[in-house]
């Protein structure tokens, strides 16, 4: 699949927003993952070498307490009978941890969602939930970006627990010193730092970013999007709230916006790089197979990752 250069892609009438919908079809429910094909999982099976495996999802109880109004789910363990238990999830997020967001969790304003949809989901059947990806399967090359750790070398006053703005070029830099050219269809890895930086906060400074959370993260801009789209990877995770800066820029715009409603990119939020960036770190390799199993949950908004790395 030939896929247009980004600067060539229409823009949504009265917005400075490029969109892609009809490049992958009409109808699509997909997106990025899309670029998920068995030649391209087939070619990242040879990414494993030791097997040595690397969950990267958090807890699903952290953040403690959880951020953006989201409140925390209570766990219940029951008895069904004398020799057998069972338990329950109550005022479960879905996206209060390590998360994907579906295709139908942000719109770009009047023009709607992924494809030009404009029913709300909470209003119609939701026909971009996280169904169709967790049918799909979500595997192939994974590539881990540590630009929190080139920033800690490189910028003075870098601190991913604020709100400071991550640029393409320093994207495109960590690469150059890591050395790894990307793959249409790799599983882009940020590891800003942001969750090594909240494992040191005590109960009281979790409290209060919960309240009001901030941390580092891309900026909303069209070099960003336009090197996220060029380069056609599968999904785009980090390690932080929002993949973008929390607080975002109003001046420049959001990221959410650019990528999920008007060019279909999988992202997801709160994953946990850092042993296997420790171990990426140690042997100078940054890339894996990676695998996750978003949840079968019709018209969902968004699912735990449900992911690993196998290096």
């Amino acid at each position: 699949m030939n896929l247009p250069d980004y600067d060539d892609l229409p823009f949504l009438p009265g917005l400075d927003i490029h969109h892609a919908w009809g490049v992958f079809g009409d109808n699509d429910v997909l997106g990025s993952i899309n670029l998920v094909t068995p030649e391209r999982v087939a070619a990242a099976a040879s990414e494993v070498r030791s097997g040595a495996l690397f969950p990267l999802d958090l807890p699903m109880n952290l953040p403690d307490p959880p951020m953006f109004g989201r409140q925390p789910f209570s766990h219940h363990i029951f008895a069904i009978n004398r020799h057998e238990m069972d338990d329950r999830l109550d005022g479960f997020h879905p996206q209060g941890s390590t998360q994907w967001d579906a295709l139908g969790h942000v719109r770009a304003r009047e023009h709607g969602y992924w494809g030009g949809i404009t029913d709300d989901p909470m209003d119609v059947p939701n026909v971009l939930g996280i169904e169709h990806w967790a049918a799909h399967g979500i595997a192939g090359r994974g590539l881990l970006i540590d630009v929190g750790d080139f920033l800690c070398r490189n910028r003075p006053g870098y601190h991913p627990l604020e709100a400071q703005g991550i640029s393409a070029d320093d994207v495109r830099a960590t690469l150059e010193e890591q050395g790894v050219v990307p793959q249409t269809g790799d599983i882009w890895c940020l590891r800003t730092g942001w969750v090594e930086a909240y494992r040191a906060l005590d109960a009281q400074e979790r409290t209060d970013l919960a309240a009001s959370p901030t941390g580092a993260g891309l900026l909303g801009d069209h070099d960003v999007a336009r090197l996220l789209w060029n380069a056609h990877p599968a999904a785009l995770l980090a390690d932080n709230p929002a993949v973008e800066m929390v607080p975002g820029d109003p001046k420049v715009g959001s990221l959410h916006r650019r990528m999920i409603p008007t060019l279909g990119m999988a992202l997801g939020e709160f994953f946990d790089f850092d042993r296997l960036a420790a171990a990426s770190r140690a042997d100078g390799r940054w890339t894996f197979f990676f695998v996750a199993q978003p949840l079968h949950l019709p018209e969902g908004i968004g699912s735990p990752g449900n992911a690993v790395a196998i290096r």
